[in-house]
Parts: structure tokens; C-alpha cells; sequence
């Protein structure tokens, strides 16, 4: 029973962290400049990681002949995918990115059968090409309503996704006896210091023009967005199989979709929905080939 009941805390906390983290952006960069929230965003995170990394005795940099990659991670994995989509938020609203999010088992499925050859099974297969169909649709129709601005949008929150799966799957590969927190921490110090740089030079931000909301929204995307959402869902990894992880990108969408309607009145049209509906469906049916003895014996368990 406490098991259980972690479990659905973690859920629940992943689920919302991860649902409620572009509001908390819109909300932040009201009086934020975008290259400062992030580069706030990091700093701030680092530090609680760092101090873990010193009271858990975990190192804070790579092993002497993996150190280069721990430079890649921060380039790619945080640098470059943050400023695509800090780029691509600009001109891509909030309901669309976190669709676009949702994408990530299918990037990573993709990616794993061209790169490293995993097998793929005849459902996943169904499933992937459903939901590159579904959303090829759902973007057509967004850059249909905006302009040549929409398209760049669009494609700079692909690229970041792709990055940050071609970095997760190739750390999962060859470094998966790395810590979490070592991954974080350094990686998350440098990345933050090199947006406050460029937002320095670029954004020229001034602290007496930001608003106490904002700025607790940023501490929100630091701390409880940031690092308290993803160490939940690495926690979560540990005690559920892989698909019940998983459908976690199934469900924050929705929350975010929620949100936009309840807190600015944004609602989406029927067709949207549904499109967006037919789209986490098909992500659903590539997580399931996975593990399908544990959804089953899952599915076995909820009806008794």
C-alpha cells in the first residue's frame, strides 16, 4: 500500500511539474526577458545539485576518459536545445510546443531502430507512422494559421527535441552507470552562465523590472519544475515498468491544454482536439510493445 501510494505521488507530482512548466514560462517572461529566465533557471538548479552531488559524495565531473562528453551534454542537451526553444516559443504557442513535447517516445523509438538498431514491433511501427500523420497534420494547420516565422517555430522545437533524444539515448547506450545528479549539476552551472552572459549582452536585463510573480515562477521552473520534476520521474523509472513511466507524455498535454483554457481562456477548436486526441493515442501504441507482459499484468491488477 505505501508503495502504491509513492507511486501515484510520483505520478501526480511528474504529471503536473511537467504540465504546468509553459505556463510557468508565459508567466515568468512577463517581466523577464526569455536568454534570463533560462539562464536563472539553470543557475538556480545548479546550486541545489551541486550541494546534493557534495552531501550524496557524488562527483561532480565524468570519469577522466568521458569528460568530453560531459561538455557535449551541456551543448547539447541544455545549451542548444534551450535557445531552439526559447527560438521556437516565440512564434509557436504554448498548446502546439507542449504537443511537440509529447513527441518524445516517438523520437527516441525513431532514433533507437535507425541508430542502434532496437527492434520494432509491428504495432509500434502502426503506432509511429499514425502519430507522424497526426502531427504532420496538427502543425500544417498551425503554420497555416501564422506565417514564415510559424514554420522556423516549429522546426527550431524539432530540432531541440532531436537533440535531446540523440544525447539521452546515446548516454543510456554508453554511460548509463553515470549519476543523475553528475549529468545535472556542472552542465546545468555552465548553461546557466552562458545565458546570463548572452541575455546580458543582448536582452540587457534590469532586476527592478521584474515582477514578484515572475519571479517566482522562475524559481517554480528551477526547483519544482526543474529539479524536483525530473529526479521524481527518474525515481518513478525505478519502481513502475517502462510504459507506465511513460505515460506521462501522454497525460501532461492535456493538463497544459487545461490550464491555457482555465487561466487565459485559450480553448482550442474540436477538430484540434481531436487531432491531438488521435495523436497521444498512436504515442500510446508505440510505449505499450515495450512492455506488454507489465501492461497486461497492469491492466490484470486495476480490474481486481
Amino acid at each position: 500500500m505505501i508503495r502504491k501510494t509513492i507511486i501515484l505521488l510520483l505520478f501526480i507530482i511528474v504529471s503536473i511539474t511537467w504540465g504546468t512548466t509553459f505556463i510557468a514560462i508565459r508567466i515568468a517572461s512577463d517581466t523577464i526577458p526569455p536568454l534570463c529566465i533560462t539562464g536563472m533557471r539553470f543557475l538556480l538548479a545548479s546550486f541545489f545539485l551541486i550541494f546534493l552531488c557534495f552531501y550524496t559524495k557524488t562527483p561532480l565531473l565524468f570519469p577522466s576518459n568521458k569528460k568530453i562528453f560531459q561538455l557535449i551534454i551541456c551543448i547539447f542537451y541544455f545549451s542548444l536545445p534551450f535557445l531552439l526553444i526559447l527560438y521556437g516559443g516565440r512564434y509557436v504557442n504554448s498548446t502546439i510546443a507542449s504537443v511537440i513535447f509529447a513527441i518524445m517516445p516517438i523520437i527516441v523509438l525513431f532514433l533507437s531502430f535507425i541508430f542502434f538498431n532496437k527492434k520494432l514491433y509491428f504495432f509500434q511501427f502502426i503506432g509511429l507512422v499514425l502519430a507522424i500523420i497526426f502531427l504532420s497534420i496538427i502543425l500544417f494547420k498551425e503554420i497555416e494559421l501564422g506565417d514564415e516565422k510559424t514554420i522556423k517555430g516549429v522546426i527550431a522545437l524539432l530540432l531541440a527535441m532531436t537533440s535531446h533524444a540523440i544525447i539521452y539515448l546515446y548516454s543510456k547506450e554508453k554511460y548509463s552507470n553515470i549519476s543523475i545528479l553528475t549529468f545535472n549539476a556542472l552542465p546545468s552551472l555552465l548553461s546557466g552562465l552562458f545565458f546570463l552572459v548572452i541575455s546580458n549582452i543582448l536582452e540587457h536585463p534590469k532586476f527592478d523590472n521584474f515582477s514578484n510573480i515572475s519571479i517566482l515562477a522562475t524559481f517554480y521552473l528551477s526547483y519544482f519544475s526543474g529539479v524536483f520534476g525530473i529526479l521524481s520521474y527518474f525515481y518513478l523509472q525505478k519502481k513502475v515498468s517502462a510504459f507506465q513511466a511513460s505515460t506521462i507524455f501522454f497525460i501532461f498535454p492535456i493538463i497544459n491544454l487545461m490550464l491555457e483554457e482555465f487561466v487565459w481562456g485559450n480553448s482550442i477548436g474540436i477538430d484540434q482536439l481531436q487531432l491531438i486526441v488521435f495523436l497521444m493515442s498512436s504515442i500510446l501504441i508505440t510505449i505499450v510493445p515495450f512492455d506488454l507482459k507489465n501492461f497486461m499484468r497492469f491492466i490484470k491488477n486495476f480490474k481486481k
